[in-house]
């Protein structure tokens, strides 16, 4: 490695580390003064305070790195060209696809570091920021899906409740169909579900239960009826942001069980799950357009240079935000509503770098 990738690419991790230290504090002063009423009056312990500021850092800078990335290389590109630094390093004979080499050797750090973190980190982070809020900071506001739940649970087994109490560990308005192909075999149901946790067990009040028969019908009824179900509780209260609090092998696994549950959420799960490879991606992608803005030294100095950056930094987060939603709530596969920003901004860098390189 030469001076020259030694002396920028020093500057591409100083700058980024110094940008996250600057505004994760920031971050943390508007969270502070945002909830400081609620946590003093939930009476919240210091030790819990102090572990969800720490799981708020990891997550505020998961979520916003990219952005914090692509300021930091338009900041300290911008000081380069505005030294006139990058014309004395092409002036020496270095050709501009050789000036991004040290840039290129910072993004893979920062994606390799962003890629474990996604992967291992934020996943626990994201857990104990949420269930904080939730459990503090809410009202006690419900984080699971209690009402309407319907659940596919094998490849012919279907289970529905109105309603389920966490507290009490009830549900209300309970059935189970089974299918053999696309024929209803049979069909329970029960006014109320209650799980017993000292045996893992349901008790079903006001049992009925329907098998169908080609000639008639076979009904069975009893008051109160104890039986053991091949579903977990978890099926019948799903945590909204479940996905986001699982590591990448956990990931793996509960997608392939939703999938062959057929779960009509799968698409956000698959979401958080594309996102955690499309991530490093960009910082690469936004590395190329920060160096293509910015290397060029224009009247105005940094400032228009970071006025421009910041227009398509939040140009891109709108358009990641738009598609990710769409991926949740339409038809969009979701692989390609969670890349088709790095490919419209991939093609948008290559174009900006050959210009940029004129």
């Amino acid at each position: 490695m030469k001076i020259i990738d030694k002396y920028i690419l020093k500057r591409y991790i100083a700058t980024f580390v110094v940008m996250l230290l600057l505004f994760i504090p920031i971050g943390i002063v508007i969270d502070v003064a945002e909830k400081i009423n609620k946590i003093l009056e939930s009476d919240v312990p210091f030790k819990a305070v102090a572990i969800y500021y720490l799981d708020f850092t990891v997550y505020f800078a998961n979520l916003l790195f990219p952005i914090f990335l692509f300021l930091s290389v338009i900041w300290f590109t911008s000081k380069l060209a505005n030294n006139t630094e990058i014309i004395a390093i092409l002036s020496s004979g270095i050709s501009y696809t050789r000036f991004l080499r040290p840039y290129l050797i910072g993004a893979t750090l920062v994606s390799i570091f962003a890629l474990i973190m996604g992967f291992f980190l934020v996943p626990k982070a994201s857990k104990g920021f949420n269930d904080f809020r939730y459990t503090y900071l809410k009202n006690n506001v419900e984080v699971r899906q209690n009402s309407n739940v319907f659940r596919q649970i094998s490849d012919d087994e279907f289970i529905y409740v109105s309603n389920f109490n966490t507290v009490s560990k009830i549900a209300y308005n309970f059935s189970l169909e089974k299918f053999e192909g696309e024929k209803l075999k049979y069909k329970i149901t029960a006014g109320r579900l209650k799980f017993n946790d000292n045996d893992s067990t349901y008790t079903m009040f006001n049992y009925q239960k329907r098998t169908v028969g080609e000639l008639e019908d076979i009904l069975e009824s009893e008051v109160k009826k104890d039986t053991v179900f091949s579903f977990d509780l978890e099926d019948l209260t799903p945590v909204i942001y479940i996905a986001e609090t699982l590591t990448l092998p956990e990931l793996n696994r509960f997608i392939k069980k939703e999938r062959d549950r057929g779960n009509a959420n799968i698409n956000t799960y698959l979401v958080v799950l594309y996102k955690k490879y499309s991530l490093p991606v960009t910082a690469f992608i936004l590395t190329l357009i920060a160096v293509a803005v910015s290397s060029k030294k224009r009247r105005g100095g940094m400032g228009v240079n970071l006025a421009i950056g910041i227009v398509i930094a939040f140009t891109f987060v709108f358009f990641d935000k738009i598609f990710g939603t769409l991926a949740e709530k339409s038809s969009v596969p979701p692989l390609v509503a969670v890349w088709l920003p790095n490919i419209v901004f991939g093609i948008l860098a290559f174009i900006l770098l050959r210009n940029a390189k004129r």
